[in-house]
């Protein structure tokens, strides 16, 4: 199951982060930058699976942006690395190259999230799902 996704800068920046449990606001802070500096801190050459605390991280780097999904110690890594992939190319479909300020504005990633997870639909299934919510679309 997963317990957060988070997309960074290089600099360390948050740029989204969604909670699927609770985490208190102060503790959200603190686990973020543990989560952050243990990713960023990685050299290219090491496995992107962490075993942190009571759980996993599993991250990729895109250009300037990381994404970092925490899981439980029952989900599948190699799905959750894929599914970061399939997320990044709907993305930069909808946006023709996606960027850090994309992110930052960009009211449909949830529904982008959740039907790439669901992974029922096709890309282009998600990204006209994702179309039909945004309403600066024509």
């Amino acid at each position: 199951m997963i317990k957060f996704f988070l997309m960074v800068n290089k600099q360390g920046q948050t740029r989204l982060s969604k909670y699927y449990e609770h985490v208190e606001i102060n503790k959200r802070t603190l686990l973020e930058t543990e989560v952050i500096k243990s990713c960023l801190s990685r050299s290219n050459e090491q496995c992107s699976f962490i075993e942190y605390k009571d759980f996993k991280l599993i991250y990729r780097q895109y250009a300037a942006l990381f994404i970092v999904v925490g899981v439980n110690d029952t989900e599948n890594e190699m799905a959750i690395y894929e599914f970061i992939h399939n997320f990044v190319e709907v993305l930069d479909d909808y946006f023709s190259r996606v960027s850090e300020l994309d992110v930052s504005f960009f009211n449909a990633v949830n529904q982008v999230f959740h039907s790439t997870w669901q992974r029922q639909a096709s890309l282009d299934q998600v990204l006209v799902l994702a179309l039909e919510d945004d309403p600066t679309s024509v």
